[in-house]
Protein backbone atom coordinates (compact mmCIF):
# COMPACT_ATOMS: atom_id res chain seq x y z
CA UNK A 1 0.00 0.00 0.00
CA UNK A 2 1.45 3.37 -0.80
CA UNK A 3 1.17 6.39 1.71
CA UNK A 4 0.39 9.95 0.16
CA UNK A 5 2.46 12.51 2.01
CA UNK A 6 1.51 16.04 1.81
CA UNK A 7 4.03 18.72 2.14
CA UNK A 8 4.41 20.39 5.88
CA UNK A 9 0.99 22.41 6.41
CA UNK A 10 1.63 26.08 6.45
CA UNK A 11 -0.29 28.76 8.33
CA UNK A 12 0.27 31.76 6.42
CA UNK A 13 -2.34 33.41 5.03
CA UNK A 14 -2.61 34.44 1.22
CA UNK A 15 -0.19 36.58 -0.23
CA UNK A 16 0.02 39.16 -3.20
CA UNK A 17 3.03 37.75 -5.35
CA UNK A 18 5.02 40.89 -6.22
CA UNK A 19 5.77 39.99 -9.66
CA UNK A 20 2.60 38.68 -11.03
CA UNK A 21 0.13 40.17 -8.55
CA UNK A 22 -1.87 37.18 -7.90
CA UNK A 23 -2.98 36.12 -4.86
CA UNK A 24 -1.52 33.18 -3.73
CA UNK A 25 -1.14 30.57 -0.94
CA UNK A 26 1.68 28.73 -2.30
CA UNK A 27 4.61 31.46 -1.88
CA UNK A 28 8.22 32.27 -0.95
CA UNK A 29 9.82 35.33 0.96
CA UNK A 30 12.66 36.12 -0.24
CA UNK A 31 15.04 39.03 1.32
CA UNK A 32 16.63 41.19 -0.13
CA UNK A 33 20.20 43.06 -0.36
CA UNK A 34 18.81 46.04 1.72
CA UNK A 35 16.94 43.78 4.23
CA UNK A 36 13.34 44.05 3.32
CA UNK A 37 11.35 40.87 1.90
CA UNK A 38 9.95 39.70 -1.47
CA UNK A 39 6.78 37.44 -1.99
CA UNK A 40 7.20 35.20 -4.83
CA UNK A 41 4.89 32.78 -5.92
CA UNK A 42 6.00 29.27 -7.03
CA UNK A 43 4.68 29.98 -10.48
CA UNK A 44 7.21 33.02 -11.22
CA UNK A 45 10.02 31.44 -9.24
CA UNK A 46 10.30 28.37 -11.53
CA UNK A 47 9.76 30.76 -14.39
CA UNK A 48 12.34 33.15 -12.96
CA UNK A 49 14.45 29.49 -12.71
CA UNK A 50 14.51 28.58 -15.75
CA UNK A 51 16.64 31.26 -17.46
CA UNK A 52 14.41 33.39 -19.74
CA UNK A 53 11.59 35.31 -19.63
CA UNK A 54 8.49 32.45 -20.33
CA UNK A 55 4.56 33.58 -20.74
CA UNK A 56 2.90 31.16 -17.97
CA UNK A 57 1.50 28.73 -21.18
CA UNK A 58 4.82 28.53 -22.80
CA UNK A 59 6.02 25.42 -24.31
CA UNK A 60 8.05 24.00 -27.02
CA UNK A 61 6.54 22.67 -29.86
CA UNK A 62 9.41 20.56 -31.04
CA UNK A 63 9.16 18.58 -28.01
CA UNK A 64 5.48 17.78 -29.09
CA UNK A 65 6.73 16.29 -32.41
CA UNK A 66 5.94 19.32 -34.46
CA UNK A 67 9.22 20.98 -36.27
CA UNK A 68 8.33 24.60 -37.75
CA UNK A 69 9.76 24.91 -41.07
Amino acid sequence: MAYIFEPKPTRRPPARCSECDREETHFNEILTPDGGKRTVCWRCLAREEKGFNAAPGFHRQSRRGVIPR
